[in-house]
């Protein structure tokens, strides 16, 4: 009974491990998918990355338990603190999100403790004949279960982007919505104009485009925070040209930002209108087909799977939609690579 006993941190740390890689290379490949796909700019192993190392390191500890249970808890240490400190001063993580990434970051710390115990309960075992599959069961498990799921993954997704449409047209479209009709942006300053940043303009940048000095680059807190009045008057699409093709030093009027509603009505699934509603609480649009990042809407091979909104949920935060028919709401002063834009005219 004793014996069974100290075979227990393994055990429990082989479940927290195999749980851990399967979640991290099922986030991988879905972001792989969702974000990377046909993107020049985002290769694919910067998603797998994370669940590659966990699996790395989860063989290395079932094999060298004292070795690879401290690589574990340096990493989860070293990743708890790089990736969960900035954005808790920051203040943009609820208690919930916190609990859920504290154990996808501690938790490897944890595993590392109990592999350490493995490892001394173990010592007096190790030469004990086992059949092969015995003896690599932990092995097998941690490692077989998340490449079984991530074969699932990929498996879902393949049929979506490998069939999804790119015409290569990147010119001003009229496109025929749900229940509505705009014509959108060309390439250029009024469609995913990226920063020297790497990512594209908040939605403060955006709305406070028009304001003295007229430009992108300004300190933007002076400002405060923008409202849905300001991106009407001073926004970045009120001073884009007739053609779309150049920024104008005077408001144009001409182009705007688009509501929730018209981007969700507007989004599509091989050429075909997806149906979405908004109801304007729910996160997931109503769709009748889920919809995908394609022409002429989207620019597939760019990074942005999110476009900004004119619309605001409060002083502090505006709404984007994303490609796949959701809807939420950011911090005004967020600019990242995956948040873009497109201005919109009536036709």
């Amino acid at each position: 009974m004793k014996n069974r006993w100290k075979k227990f941190p393994g055990w429990i740390g082989t479940g927290l491990i195999t749980v851990l890689n399967a979640i991290w290379l099922y986030w991988g490949l879905g972001e792989a998918f969702y974000e990377g796909w046909g993107v020049p700019d985002t290769p694919w192993i910067l998603f797998l990355s994370i669940g590659l190392a966990a699996m790395l390191f989860s063989v290395i500890a079932i094999l060298f338990p004292y070795i690879g249970g401290s690589v574990l808890i340096a990493s989860g240490a070293a990743f708890a603190i790089w990736w969960l400190i900035p954005a808790i001063r920051s203040g943009f993580y609820t208690f919930s999100v916190l609990i859920e990434r504290l154990f996808l970051s501690g938790g490897f710390t944890l595993v590392g403790i109990l592999f350490i115990l493995d490892g001394k309960f173990r010592r007096k075992s190790l030469n004990q004949q086992k059949p092969w599959l015995l003896k690599n069961l932990r092995l097998l498990i941690a490692i077989g279960i998340p490449l079984l799921i991530g074969l699932v993954v990929a498996g879902v997704n393949l049929p979506t982007v490998l069939t999804r449409i790119d015409d290569g047209n990147r010119s001003a479209r009229l496109i025929e919505g749900k229940d509505v009709t705009l014509i959108w942006a060309p390439e250029g300053p009024g469609w995913n104009w990226k920063q020297d940043f790497g990512g594209y303009p908040s939605w403060n940048a955006l709305a406070f485009y028009g304001s003295n000095p007229v430009g992108i680059d300004k300190d933007q807190e002076s400002y405060g925070q923008a409202s849905s009045e300001d991106m009407q008057t001073t926004g970045l699409c009120a001073f884009l040209s007739e053609d779309g093709s150049y920024l104008s030093s005077e408001p144009q009027n001409i182009w705007r930002l688009p509501t929730v509603e018209e981007i969700a009505q507007t989004l599509s699934q091989d050429n075909e209108n997806a149906g979405c509603i908004w109801d304007g609480v729910n996160d997931r649009l109503s769709c009748k087909v889920r919809p995908d990042k394609e022409t002429p809407l989207w620019a597939p091979d760019e990074p942005p799977v999110y476009y900004w909104a004119a619309s605001e949920k409060d002083d502090s935060n505006a709404y984007y939609v994303s490609y796949t028919g959701w809807v939420g709401y950011q911090p005004k002063n967020w600019g990242n690579p995956r948040h873009g834009y497109r201005c919109v005219k009536d036709p």
